[in-house]
């Protein structure tokens, strides 16, 4: 058994020892990425601006723990991260690696409230898109944005209403134009993956 585990790793470094030497030599695991962006659904809007990432990542974790368990929350900690916050508009996006982010994700119906005793803001969590990267996160928002902004129009009751409508339509077309014309390069974060699929390889 322990001649055949050694010629394994042998035959490994032998297709890929580029890589292997690399993992070797820094001691780096790599692992891919999924990106979530939920909206944080609140009564009062106005206590969006309560919100921290702190706060938010305590609460996807405690909800993480009280669904699955300590198995949950083991997995929970490798690799999560609260990456964007919006306090205007309550978007969040979350980072789960791959190989569990679905027993991740259904853990945050679980989740009723946001922050510390005393200064609790009751809420729910609705997942809009599930991404591979941040810049196809970030395509999706723009996109999502405009239609949240092409809604509003039958509800302005004004014509300065209806044209500050309109100029935020042409903002978030303008912003989606340069997303889509933006280098892979440009975005640090960013790396394509196999038969087509973007996705994001997190090396530590």
């Amino acid at each position: 058994m322990v001649r055949l585990k050694a010629r394994c790793v042998r035959t490994n470094k032998l297709f890929f020892p580029c890589f292997v030497s690399f993992l070797d030599g820094c001691g780096a695991c790599v692992y891919v990425c999924r990106y979530l962006l939920c909206e944080v659904c609140v009564s009062q809007r106005s206590k969006l601006q309560l919100l921290e990432e702190k706060a938010i990542f305590q609460a996807v974790k405690s909800a993480v723990a009280k669904a699955h368990g300590e198995y949950g929350a083991a997995l929970f900690s490798i690799g999560s991260k609260v990456t964007y916050l919006n306090a205007y508009t309550g978007v969040v996006m979350l980072r789960f690696r791959k190989a569990f982010y679905q027993l991740l994700w259904s853990a945050l119906p679980f989740i009723n409230s946001i922050g510390p005793q005393g200064r609790k803001v009751p809420c729910f969590f609705n997942c809009i898109y599930v991404g591979g990267t941040i810049k196809t996160c970030q395509k999706f928002l723009v996109r999502y944005d405009r239609q949240q902004l092409y809604r509003m129009l039958p509800h302005c009751k004004t014509g300065a209403e209806k044209q500050e409508v309109r100029r935020a339509v042409q903002t978030c077309s303008h912003s989606f134009y340069k997303a889509t014309q933006q280098e892979d390069d440009d975005d640090d974060d960013d790396d394509g993956g196999e038969e087509g699929e973007e996705e994001e390889t997190i090396v530590l």
